[in-house]
């Protein structure tokens, strides 16, 4: 396995600066999905193909299995760019912006099922690698929805790869994204003075936002955030219309729901005197499983980690792919496969030599998981 990592350590490394020169913003990812597909086939994948939702599906031996084990990585990263970001590598680190979240796992997941083929490992009950769609913001986790749709109660266990080396995800962190729009009659900022403002109504909704105490639950975290606004015409214009997007976050469902209802109690007292205009743009699920599941899944995966690392396992609540599965009681744990910082800023970086150790990791757990095979 390590002779392996060895041989393939600069096409590893060429795989992920040939992908991050591939913009892939949520939704338009069609150019790395090809190019995942073909990388697959280039290296003696069979049986690959692209679902409606841009996930790249490499299924092995799963006709016919209601015991799949799902190890995906994301391909979409959080900016909106459509044309080729900054990359450089300096010997040390690799500088480009979603270079680490997730760019590098999907690279890994990639030698990960080079492994598999060159090996011939075909596990009894099947494993699936997924580069899989629309993971990042108002994606709203679109690709590994589709999975689960597709494959619905055939998946035993899933593994995303997407965090730091020495990190799991374990609990899902929940959330409801809106798109509030508001809209008045505006006018001259001189001679309809006096007149509505959406500007100065939506700063409203915001200031109210901004006064919720969020619930203090023993062992939870609840959060809020206003992440966009904008609107008006000109510095002489009473604002006719303005929008914002906000969210409000939760590792547990009941304070998600008494977020929903603070929201709504402002939105709704908003709508007195202004015309307003609310769309949910994102819904996340909370974990909704027996956290004995969870526990064996770890038990599995952990001491590996703990093997290459060196380390005890940092386990940390999120919000990745894994919502889905954990929603639906199906066991699932995010891993990292680098060292990074930086993510989701044009500033992000990764040690190129955490690459290795990633992939060792990827590809002992992937075993771990399918340990009886044909």
């Amino acid at each position: 396995m390590k002779t392996y990592i060895e041989q393939n350590s600069a096409l590893l490394y060429q795989t992920l600066k040939e992908l991050c020169a591939i913009p892939a913003p949520s939704h338009l990812e069609h150019k790395r999905a090809q190019y995942c597909k073909t990388w697959l086939e280039n290296h003696g994948a069979t049986g690959v193909y692209i679902d409606e939702a841009l996930n790249v599906i490499f299924p092995i031996n799963c006709q016919g299995s209601n015991e799949i084990t799902v190890f995906a990585a994301h391909t979409d990263t959080v900016f909106p760019d459509t044309e080729p970001m900054p990359y450089h590598d300096d010997g040390e680190k690799i500088f480009c912006p979603g270079v680490a979240d997730d760019t590098a796992s999907v690279a890994i997941l990639l030698l990960t099922a080079k492994y598999f083929v060159e090996n011939n490992i075909v596990p009894k009950k099947g494993i699936m690698f997924v580069l899989n769609s629309c993971e990042e913001g108002l994606g709203n986790l679109k690709g590994t929805r589709q999975l689960f749709e597709s494959f619905a109660n055939r998946i035993k266990a899933f593994i995303t790869l997407d965090s730091s080396l020495g990190k799991v995800v374990d609990c899902a962190v929940g959330s409801h994204r809106y798109e509030v729009h508001v809209a008045t009659e505006g006018g001259h900022s001189f001679n309809k003075f006096g007149n509505r403002n959406a500007i100065a109504e939506l700063s409203r909704i915001v200031s109210e936002i901004y006064k919720i105490q969020v619930p203090q639950k023993e062992g939870t975290k609840t959060t809020y955030n206003v992440g966009t606004i904008e609107g008006g015409t000109s510095v002489n214009t009473i604002a006719q219309s303005a929008k914002m997007l906000c969210e409000y976050r939760s590792n547990d469902k009941a304070c998600l729901e008494f977020m929903k209802q603070r929201f709504a109690e402002i939105f709704k007292k908003a709508a007195e005197t202004a015309e307003i205009n609310v769309q949910m743009v994102g819904d996340r699920p909370c974990s909704d499983i027996d956290p004995a599941k969870i526990a064996a899944l770890k038990a599995k995966i952990l001491p590996i980690m703990e093997e290459v690392v060196g380390k005890e396992t940092v386990c940390v609540s999120g919000s990745t792919d894994c919502n889905i599965p954990l929603s639906l009681g199906v066991p699932a744990l995010c891993i990292g496969t680098d060292i990074h910082d930086k993510t989701h800023t044009r500033q992000e970086w990764l040690e190129k030599a955490s690459l290795k150790p990633g992939l060792l990791v990827a590809i002992k757990t992937a075993i771990a998981l399918t340990e009886e095979c044909v």
